[in-house]
């Protein structure tokens, strides 16, 4: 993502299914240790042999749920050429026509000569929906829930722009558009760097501002308005694509960090609490979103 202005333990199939036995709660404990399993496969930029493996994985833990799983496979045209990307769609259908997605982005920054494993910048967002898919595979719904991971998030250059960046969620939001997804869509909420143990999201100003008072609203009746600042700015992330088309769209992101984009944005940054925090108040925002019309 771009700020315009300031602002291996494995958990395989048994696992998964362990989860899914579990608690109708989110296990901050258990995102943490997805988001573990998640950096050791290395850098991920797309394109690269970690990221197909880290995609075969993500396929098996979601086959496993029993939810729809969709391969949403697209050439980008990159200033490096042509690379073969994959989005990754779960569907927990539902039955009122209406849908809400939450999103993340699950590639690492193309960083040569630098070991970027991107444990908050991809990783953590890659943790959090597949704790969330555990949780919604087992009850249901009124409205279809959308889960996606994104990939080619990053720019390939150092430089961000509009034609270097979001390769995933610009695909899919044209792709919605034209199959009529995005008309049926009530909110798409975004997620990136949200494991930080030291969270803070901002208010991203982008965004939906009625999406925005909802969650923070949601956060605070949760005891965890501390989390969610009085302040921000705007950010280019995976939801612009989506704003741009007129979606009801929310980014949730904690940007201020010193590891952004270096070495260290590694495992130990991360919090089990902030995972479930973050969590708890997106399960909280989902049930109060099908209430609504």
């Amino acid at each position: 993502m771009r700020r315009i202005s300031r602002a291996a333990i494995c958990l395989g199939a048994a696992a998964v299914a362990a989860i899914a036995a579990g608690p109708h709660t989110f296990s901050g404990a258990r995102a943490l240790e997805t988001a573990r399993k998640v950096v050791s496969f290395g850098p991920r930029p797309p394109g690269s042999p970690p990221i197909h493996r880290l995609q075969s994985w993500l396929l098996a833990q979601l086959k496993t749920l029993g939810c729809e799983v969709a391969q949403d496979d697209f050439t980008a045209q990159t200033p490096v050429g042509t690379v073969a990307m994959k989005n990754v769609i779960a569907r927990f259908p539902g039955s009122s026509g209406r849908a809400v997605a939450v999103t993340g982005h699950y590639d690492t920054k193309s960083m040569p000569g630098i070991t970027f494993v991107g444990a908050d910048d991809g990783g953590s967002s890659t943790a959090l929906l597949l704790e969330l898919a555990a949780i919604l595979a087992r009850a249901p719904h009124r409205d279809d829930i959308y889960l996606v991971w994104f990939d080619g998030e990053e720019a390939f250059r150092h430089n961000w722009s509009d034609e270097d960046s979001l390769y995933g969620s610009k695909h899919l939001a044209a792709r919605w558009a034209s199959d009529g997804t995005l008309g049926r869509l009530k909110a798409l909420i975004n997620v990136d760097m949200i494991g930080d143990k030291d969270l803070g999201i901002m208010i991203e100003t982008n965004s939906s501002q009625s999406l925005r008072k909802l969650v923070w609203d949601t956060a605070a009746r949760l005891g965890y308005g501390r989390y969610f600042l009085d302040q921000g700015g705007p950010t280019e992330d995976d939801h612009i694509p989506f704003v741009r088309m007129g979606v009801n769209a929310l980014d949730l992101i904690d940007f201020d960090k010193s590891y952004w984009h270096t070495p260290e944005d590694t495992i130990d940054k991360l919090s089990a609490h902030s995972f479930e925090v973050v969590g708890a108040v997106l399960l909280e925002v989902l049930k109060r979103l099908e209430g609504v019309s």
